[in-house]
């Protein structure tokens, strides 16, 4: 018995109405000829104990559907999104990056995924650990795309001391921005200007992605890019430490939840978080980014 659960975003529009229908058309027609067992839930209804133990997960939206709750699956359960609203078919439509397959296309993509001939994707994904200076420590939920750390008081610097490996600096910029390679086109690409952009891709040897992230600082001062350029972008594997001098400050990763932290907090960002197993039935999640990165 196959169990599967589709998650599926609810917001009353008739198009994510009508392409609900039709997956749930195609999975009744399956339980016919498969032993497949289908559990249905709307994206605000879902639970992390909701995805223990499904043998696929299928995503019915775009890719905030899938980063809101992607977050809840683990790195053994393979996942499959399904745009249910295609710019293709309509210009306010979602591009839906992760999101391979489309009502038109999902008949014959469930098959290849029942199947185990969909293509898959080990996704890294970021994390940030928090250790109070009482002692407690905490871990965010692991990120797709990006992660912020930031003062909550947007208005106002945010202060921390920033080390990697061997190199320390004191900064004060508007925040710091982790994003992985895959979900660079998410914020990072609207942070720095396509000229550092591609001195970045000029450092970057093919199989970086798997274990590497981006990290600007945003809005620091000239000088401090000039005399300490590791602090400002950078393309790294080594983990990102840094102390806060802020009253209160918080992680927040992929836009959703936040994590508050107060002065004195340590925060550790790196890729070790747990990875998530995406599938894809045409072209790798890589030859997507570089497909769609040769049209911009």
């Amino acid at each position: 018995m196959t169990d599967i659960l589709v998650v599926f975003k609810k917001n009353f529009e008739s198009v994510h109405d009508k392409s609900l229908d039709t997956v749930k058309k195609v999975l009744t027609e399956l339980q016919n000829t498969k032993e497949i067992r289908i559990e249905i839930r709307a994206r605000e209804q879902v639970r992390r104990a909701d995805f223990i133990g499904r043998d696929l997960v299928i995503v019915l939206g775009g890719d905030g559907t899938l980063t809101s709750i992607s977050h809840n699956i683990d790195a053994n359960t393979p996942v499959m999104g399904v745009n249910s609203h295609p710019i293709s078919q309509d210009p306010d439509g979602s591009y839906g990056f992760y999101m391979d397959s489309d009502i038109d296309t999902f008949s014959e993509d469930i098959q290849l995924a029942l199947s185990g001939k969909a293509i898959i994707n080990d996704i890294p994904r970021l994390q940030a650990i928090i250790d109070s200076t009482s002692g407690n420590r905490f871990t965010t939920d692991p990120a797709m795309n990006d992660l912020l750390i930031a003062n909550t008081h947007q208005y106002a610097p945010s202060k921390y001391h920033l080390r990697r490996g061997d190199k320390k600096c004191r900064q004060q910029s508007s925040g710091l921005l982790f994003s992985t390679w895959l979900g660079q086109g998410a914020w990072l690409n609207h942070t720095i200007d396509s000229k550092t952009m591609n001195k970045l891709q000029s450092r970057i040897n093919e199989g970086d992605w798997s274990d590497h992230y981006f990290f600007v600082a945003r809005d620091i001062p000239h000088s401090q890019r000039i005399d300490e350029p590791w602090s400002w972008v950078d393309w790294t594997t080594e983990s990102t430490i840094l102390t806060s001098d802020m009253h209160r400050g918080y992680v927040v990763p992929d836009g959703w939840d936040e994590v508050h932290f107060n002065r004195g907090a340590t925060i550790t960002v790196n890729t070790d978080a747990p990875r998530l197993c995406l599938l894809t039935f045409r072209n790798t999640l890589s030859e997507k980014l570089e497909q769609l990165s040769s049209k911009v």
